[in-house]
């Protein structure tokens, strides 16, 4: 399975670079609210953990409203670490403010025996750009939320699921 998403990430950055008009770098951060769900048939319980992420991105204008954008993410909560590849695409509803969507995927960091270190799912969310002066442009406030559709639990019974999802908050910058 991590062979096939390794080769899939490799050919869509391929694509993208031969096909791209325009691509800018840049850097993020803020506040992660991950949520843990343990469900079976007669009960659900959620455990829900604060903590921050860090990270960086391309965006690779593709069309003229739309940019695909690769991050690599390191996300910081307490039992539940891990490295997020989200694989975003965003549409620009107005000069100020973008919508985002797509595919992440993510590896816990801190796996212990029966639980699956890959993870993925949806995410979605919007951004929208902060001007303070013309000598601090690039400057945007974005919130997500990722859509846990893995089952982290190896070998699981039919039923029971542990997935993981979460809310994210932060500040990106977009390098000039």
């Amino acid at each position: 399975m991590k062979k096939i998403v390794l080769c899939t990430v490799i050919s869509i950055f391929t694509f993208l670079k031969t096909n791209a008009q325009e691509i800018q770098f840049g850097a993020k951060t803020g506040v992660s609210f991950a949520s843990l769900k343990v469900k079976n048939q007669t009960f659900s319980i959620t455990n829900s953990e604060t903590g921050f992420y860090i990270g960086g991105f391309a965006g690779i204008r593709v069309f003229e409203a739309f940019t695909f954008q690769p991050e690599l993410i390191y996300v910081a909560v307490e039992g539940l670490n891990q490295i997020n590849m989200p694989l975003m695409v965003n549409y620009e509803v107005s000069e100020d403010f973008k919508v985002l969507a797509g595919p992440s995927l993510g590896f816990l960091l801190d796996v212990n025996d029966g639980f699956e270190s890959f993870n993925y799912g949806i995410e979605i969310g919007a951004a929208y750009d902060i001007y303070i002066s013309r000598s601090i442009e690039g400057l945007y406030a974005e919130a997500r939320y990722n859509f846990g559709l893995a089952n982290l639990l190896e070998n699981a019974p039919s039923g029971v699921t542990r997935k993981l999802s979460g809310l994210f908050v932060g500040l990106g910058y977009r390098f000039k």
